[in-house]
C-alpha cells in the first residue's frame, strides 16, 4: 500500500518507473480498429491471461485500484491520481479488459450496493486479476430499454431461480462472474420489478453461446439462463428495487472513460479509434501531402480535443454535484457520435482500400470492416437514440414522449406477437 504522505508528482514519478520498467510498450496500430478479429481463441485466451497477470503486478506494486478504498485492497487515492497514472500508461500494455465491464461499470455498483461480506469477498479479487465480471443487462427482447427485461427471477426458499436470456456481452465466453438484472415482480410497473443478482459464469444452467459478426469477430455472447439457482446472500440491492441499482448501473457504464475506476488511455474502449489512428492511416498510405485528407486528419484531432474535454467537464461536474448524474448521457452520446465519425474520417482517407485490402497494406488495411462496424459504438452501452432522451428529458427537462406502459402492471403491458 502507497503512504498518504505521497504527493501527487511523488507517485506518477513512482508510476512511471514501475511502467518503464515491468510493461511492454505496444506497437502502433496493436489494438486499433473496431472489434477487430486479429487473434485465434487460443491468443486471445493468451492475452486475456496476460491481462490478468499485469492486474496482479499492479496489485502487488501497490498501483491496483488506485481510487478504491483501502479495507477492500484499494489505495484510497484521489481522481486525480488514477488521471495521472492513466496519463503514465499511455503507450504500454495493460489490462484492458478489466477496465470495462469489471471495473466500471461492476465493482463500482459492488461498491455502492454491495453487502460488507459482497465487497470483501470480490472486490479484492477483481484487483488482483481473480475475477473478471461481465453485466447480464441487454435482452434479445428489449435492446437498450433495460427495464423491460423478461429474464425472471422467482423465489425458492432462500434462493432464486433465474431463466432468461442476456445478449451482446463482450468477453462472456471467457469470464468469471455475472452481474444480472432480472423481474422479480410482474404485478407492478416494468421498472418497480426488478432485482439484481450475482453469480458465476460457470453456475449450473448458464449456457454461453458465441455471436458471429459481419467481420468475422466472435467477442459478443449471448447467455441463456436455466433454473439458474441463485442464493438470495447474492442479491444487489432491495428485491424489487433493481431500477435504483441500476440507474447507477447505467451511470457507470456511460462514464467509464472518466471513472475514478478504470485506467483510460485516449480513444473510446474497445473500439480502438483516435484522431492518432487516423493519422497513422494518412502517413501509411501517403495521403498527408493532399489537403483534403490534412482536413480530415485535423477535424479527427478536434473531434479527439472536444470528446476529452466534454468528459472531464462532465466528470467535474458530476462529481462536484453541480451537474445531475444523469448528464453521463452526453459523454456517453458524444462517444458514440465521435467514434462513428472517426471511422467515416479513416474510411474516406484510405480510398480503394476500404473496398479491397491484404495483409501487406498495414494501417490502411481493414478499414473497409471497420467502417461497417462502426453503428456498434452508437449500440453498444445503450444506444445514442436513448441518450438524447436522457438528455432531453431529464438533463434539459423537455416534456417527456408518451409511452404505452407507463402506469401499467408489466404482466399487462403487450409485447410481440400480441395486438
Amino acid at each position: 500500500m502507497t503512504e498518504s504522505t505521497e504527493s501527487l508528482e511523488e507517485f506518477r514519478a513512482r508510476a512511471r518507473a514501475w511502467i518503464r520498467a515491468n510493461l511492454r510498450p505496444l506497437e502502433a496500430n496493436e489494438e486499433v480498429g473496431i472489434l477487430r478479429p486479429t487473434r485465434t481463441d487460443e491468443q486471445e485466451l493468451a492475452a486475456v491471461a496476460r491481462d490478468r497477470e499485469i492486474q496482479r503486478m499492479l496489485f502487488d506494486a501497490g498501483l491496483a485500484g488506485l481510487c478504491f478504498p483501502r479495507e477492500y485492497g484499494g489505495q484510497g487515492l484521489s481522481y486525480e491520481h488514477q488521471r495521472a497514472f492513466s496519463a503514465e500508461i499511455a503507450g504500454y500494455e495493460y489490462p484492458a479488459r478489466l477496465q470495462v465491464p469489471t471495473f466500471a461499470p461492476c465493482a463500482a455498483v459492488l461498491l455502492e450496493f454491495g453487502t460488507e461480506e459482497q465487497k470483501l469477498a470480490h472486490i479484492p479479487a477483481i484487483l488482483k486479476g481473480e475475477e473478471i465480471w461481465m453485466q447480464f443487462l441487454s435482452e434479445p427482447s428489449s435492446g437498450s430499454d433495460v427495464a423491460a427485461a423478461l429474464t425472471t427471477a422467482t423465489r425458492d426458499g432462500d434462493d432464486w431461480i433465474l431463466n432468461g436470456s442476456k445478449i451482446w456481452t463482450t468477453g462472456a465466453w471467457w469470464s468469471d462472474w455475472a452481474l444480472c438484472l432480472a423481474r422479480t415482480n410482474w404485478d407492478v410497473p416494468k421498472h418497480r420489478g426488478l432485482t439484481v443478482f450475482i453469480f458465476p459464469l460457470n453456475s449450473p444452467g448458464v449456457d454461453v453461446q458465441r455471436i458471429e459478426m459481419l467481420n468475422g469477430g466472435m467477442e459478443f455472447c449471448q447467455e441463456f439462463m436455466t433454473d439458474v439457482r441463485v442464493p438470495d446472500t447474492a442479491r444487489i440491492g432491495q428485491v424489487d428495487d433493481g431500477w435504483t441499482v441500476g440507474t447507477r448501473w447505467m451511470f457507470h457504464e456511460r462514464t467509464y472513460a472518466s471513472s475514478p475506476y478504470t485506467i483510460s488511455t485516449g480513444g473510446n474502449s474497445i473500439h480502438g479509434v483516435s484522431s492518432s489512428w487516423v493519422l497513422d492511416i494518412a502517413r501509411a498510405t501517403g495521403g498527408l501531402a493532399d489537403s483534403r485528407v490534412r482536413d480530415l486528419v485535423g477535424e479527427g484531432r478536434t473531434l479527439d480535443l472536444v470528446r476529452d474535454a466534454l468528459q472531464n467537464r462532465l466528470a467535474t461536474g458530476m462529481r462536484s454535484g453541480k451537474m445531475s448524474d444523469q448528464s453521463a448521457a452526453i459523454a456517453r452520446l458524444c462517444a458514440g457520435v465521435t467514434s462513428t465519425r472517426l471511422t467515416s474520417l479513416a474510411f474516406d482517407i484510405v480510398g480503394e482500400l476500404g473496398a479491397a485490402w491484404s495483409a501487406e497494406d498495414g494501417a490502411g488495411g481493414e478499414v473497409g470492416a471497420d467502417f461497417l462496424m462502426r453503428q456498434t459504438a452508437t449500440l453498444g452501452g445503450g444506444t445514442t437514440e436513448m441518450a438524447r432522451n436522457v438528455i432531453s428529458e431529464r438533463v434539459l427537462g423537455m416534456p417527456r414522449e408518451p409511452s404505452l406502459d407507463r402506469g401499467r402492471a408489466f404482466r399487462d403491458v403487450p409485447r410481440g406477437g400480441r395486438s
